[in-house]
């Protein structure tokens, strides 16, 4: 039986997608956030050593990262669903660059705009000032300009294309996280992205993980 080792507020919610769209039968661990740092409990080193979530465990096997989770998955158990085939070549290179893209390209400058903002509230009151300037110039200089053009890439690509490789497939999960994030940590709504957004949250797959992620927590 797979079982989801999943931490509330993390990207283990694509699993549980993924297992719903693929009607795979899972259980789910749950795991509490300490709520002063909002780090993961001790107990998740037990199942993997970094104490990370996603990771799931199938028998004896333990898989983290959501990207090789969502690989192994889809290997063993896709059947071929949710994904183009090699011989449809634009959609099959196109399925492989956005699995990579999500946690490759967009998640780090998201992590980095993260980071920096919570930065301030760390620091003793003396010296919040001057982090406070440090971390609004680090956003500005390198993180905003950049984030600014992956945006744009991001809505001229979804302005034209309903999801990210022909059909639905298995990097619009990979892809959901990380502009979920984009739209909750900008503080904005670009309309191409909330589209597609609205788009994938209707899926009863979607769904179905919502629902049963919302009754464990």
């Amino acid at each position: 039986m797979i079982r989801v080792h999943h931490l509330e507020k993390s990207r283990s919610h694509r699993i549980l997608w993924l297992l719903e769209a693929l009607g795979l039968e899972y259980d789910i661990e749950v795991y509490q956030r300490d709520p002063k740092t909002q780090q993961a409990p001790d107990a998740l080193k037990k199942v993997h050593p970094l104490g990370k979530s996603p990771v799931i465990t199938d028998g004896e096997l333990t898989v983290a990262e959501s990207g090789a989770i969502i690989d192994y998955l889809v290997n063993r158990y896709g059947e071929g669903h949710f994904q183009p085939g090699p011989d449809k070549s634009n959609e099959w290179v196109n399925y492989r660059y956005w699995m990579h893209y999500a946690e490759g390209s967009l998640m780090p400058l998201l992590v980095m705009q993260l980071v920096l903002t919570k930065v301030p509230q760390q620091v003793p009151w003396l010296v919040r000032p001057v982090a406070n300037k440090i971390s609004a110039g680090i956003k500005a200089g390198f993180i905003q300009p950049r984030l600014k053009d992956h945006i744009a890439y991001l809505e001229a690509y979804l302005s034209e294309h309903d999801y990210f490789a022909g059909d639905f497939s298995f990097a619009d999960i990979q892809m959901s996280f990380p502009l979920q994030a984009l739209q909750s940590r900008t503080g904005h709504r670009y309309p191409q992205i909330a589209a597609y957004l609205a788009r994938v949250e209707q899926r009863p797959a979607f769904q179905s993980a919502r629902e049963r992620e919302q009754q464990l927590l």
